[in-house]
């Protein structure tokens, strides 16, 4: 009987932090000057530091992408804050190729996942440790973080999916999320 070698991952997924090492893994930093546009009181928007985190992405990609049948996994941090009375948040986007869909699942902190079909029809679901989101196609998605600590979520996507940001900067979502009275209230704005 011939001995197999027995291999490590290439890549480490800390379950203390969730944050991963190993290769090859995409960092990607958004700070509020990043990410200009997507808050609705652009008063509140200016007076902010600029340079404040407002989320980081960590990304395996072990396939190039485009790659059918293929699947990438990540890690979204987004960060405790608000703009005016708007909660940080990401760009948000829909895939580049429509009919892919995509799982999240809350793993740290409070937050909202935004969706908004292509009619513009927006809803909202409560993302916590825990959580399970299956987010189908043809649906645009954006996390929100509710909470005063961290809001951490992994995602596992197919790798032919891509990401269409550009449709979400110039129409933006038919919904924002808000804090009213101390608590999240998605309002419907068009």
């Amino acid at each position: 009987m011939k001995k197999m070698r027995m291999q490590k991952s290439p890549v480490y997924l800390n379950l203390e932090d969730y944050e991963m090492t190993g290769e090859p893994i995409i960092n990607q930093v958004r700070r509020l000057q990043d990410i200009s546009g997507i808050f609705k009181n652009e008063q509140a928007f200016k007076e902010i530091d600029q340079e404040q985190l407002a989320y980081t992405v960590q990304a395996w990609m072990p396939v190039p992408e485009k790659t059918p049948g293929g699947l990438f996994f990540g890690v979204s941090t987004i960060y405790p804050g608000k703009v005016g009375n708007e909660y940080f948040m990401t760009k948000g986007h829909f895939h580049s190729e429509l009919d892919r869909a995509e799982f999240y699942w809350g793993i740290q902190g409070r937050g909202a996942l935004i969706l908004m079909d292509h009619n513009r029809r927006v809803w909202a679901e409560e993302v916590y440790p825990g959580s399970l989101h299956y987010i189908g196609g043809h649906i645009a998605h954006r996390l929100a973080n509710t909470g005063e600590k961290n809001l951490i979520v992994g995602a596992c996507w197919p790798s032919d999916a891509g990401h269409n940001y550009e449709e979400i900067a110039i129409n933006g979502f038919s919904g924002r999320l808000v804090e009213q009275d101390g608590e999240p209230v998605l309002i419907e704005t068009f």
